[in-house]
């Protein structure tokens, strides 16, 4: 008892874990496996079933990680069998897409050879990252998954925090994490309030092959109701993120897929030939929602449970993995302390860290999506010359490659060399 940290302590002696994570998705089982490595036990509670996150086949679905977020997955275990089926992002593209065929380029040009790190960036297909969490998980003794389960009630308090589940389980811990996604259960039992607004636009997500490789270049086309991303995939495919407006998007999804195909052609152009789908076709209304508070009593928001931006800029997981880094790294260094991990001491340092980094990303993809998701002729030449500005000046195109691969601001400890 001469510990100064026996006040928090001993409450936890009854408790089935340090961490219960609400969301199986992927920040949440991140989280899991970094907190391990300062030796903190975590449950990852997911209502989907175990097989469904660990589906094989491709969906379609996919991710443009940044550097920083590969260097977080490369030190929690996961990158080395990641990097066969990941697709490096040499070159960004970015055009105000009046030109229909991506060979006559008139914008942004970033190229990775500009920064010495190597590539800004990679593509993974989500059923190949979502596979590796899940394989972590299982041989990782630090951590367990509980799928297929709901979480009905949660009460946080000074000794600790604990939900009780759809079959009547209760479960213990010291820290409860929201990693539930822009419609947080952990959030809304926690009566942390949220600001934001739909865009009226819809994704539409899909994958496409085509005939001609790609080089690793990744494309963002602006079109009037909404930017169009032609993204890599490993050999000759990439993946599609084309926002329209709301009733036009859900009219071209229900359309069968050679009519699809007949609406992408004239947005993607020719430049790498003939396209066909690849995988499922998903449907994503697209919003702004802003979490008030990341934190609460012995509780904390990550990824879309605190944050959920436009996808115009592919920052969406990117920022929740850099959510993931900051708690762990915050929890890490409090338990070097000997400090309570889930004080509010400690947990008001997560929410300093995060909370203007991911409010000034949703103002900065909100302000751009309003400004290129219109045809307007005045806008259109500033924005034009804008971009012209910025491509002729290598400092300024270094500095938005480098925030683009996210190595800017204070990096935590998983994200640094």
């Amino acid at each position: 008892m001469d510990n100064p940290a026996w006040r928090s302590i001993v409450p936890c002696m009854d408790q089935d874990c340090d961490i219960l994570i609400i969301g199986g998705g992927l920040n949440g089982p991140a989280l899991a496996l970094a907190a391990a490595r300062s030796g903190l036990r975590s449950i990852v509670l997911d209502a989907l079933p175990a097989d469904t996150r660990s589906a094989p086949d491709f969906d379609g679905r996919a991710y443009a990680l940044s550097l920083a977020s590969t260097r977080l997955l490369d030190k929690l275990g996961l990158w080395e069998s990641l990097a066969a089926d990941a697709q490096p992002m040499n070159e960004i593209k970015v055009s105000d897409g009046r030109v229909s065929d991506a060979r006559v380029f008139f914008g942004l040009h970033f190229d990775s050879a500009e920064i010495e790190e190597g590539p800004m960036g990679q593509m993974i297909e989500d059923r190949h990252l979502r596979r590796a969490l899940q394989d972590a998980l299982e041989v990782e003794p630090l951590t367990a998954q509980r799928s297929g389960v709901t979480v009905i009630a949660q009460e946080t308090g000074p000794a600790g925090a604990n939900v009780t589940l759809a079959d009547g389980t209760v479960l213990r811990a010291r820290l409860l994490v929201g990693a539930d996604g822009r419609n947080s259960g952990t959030a809304t039992r926690a009566g942390v309030r949220r600001t934001g607004w739909p865009y009226g636009q819809t994704a539409l997500v899909c994958a496409i092959a085509h005939e001609r490789p790609h080089g690793g270049i990744a494309h963002q086309l602006f079109l009037p109701p909404g930017p169009l991303a032609i993204l890599p995939l490993t050999g000759n495919r990439s993946s599609i993120v084309w926002s329209e407006r709301d009733a036009a998007a859900r009219a071209i999804h229900a359309l069968p897929d050679a009519d699809y195909l007949d609406v992408l052609r004239p947005r993607f152009g020719d430049f790498l030939g003939p396209i066909e789908l690849a995988g499922k076709r998903h449907l994503y209304p697209l919003s702004l929602s802003l979490a008030k508070s990341f934190v609460a009593e012995r509780l904390a928001l990550v990824g879309d449970a605190a944050h959920g931006v436009h996808p115009i800029a592919g920052q969406g997981l990117n920022a929740g993995l850099r959510d993931v880094a900051a708690l762990a790294h915050v929890l890490d260094h409090a338990a070097r302390r000997g400090e309570d991990v889930a004080s509010s001491l400690v947990l008001d340092r997560y929410q300093q860290w995060r909370r203007f980094d991911t409010a000034t990303l949703a103002a900065a993809t909100d302000l751009f999506n309003r400004l290129f998701s219109n045809d307007n002729p005045v806008l259109r030449l500033g924005r034009d010359i804008g971009m012209a500005a910025i491509n002729a000046a290598p400092t300024l195109r270094r500095g938005f490659l480098r925030e683009a691969a996210g190595l800017t601001g204070d990096l935590p400890d998983l994200m640094k060399p």
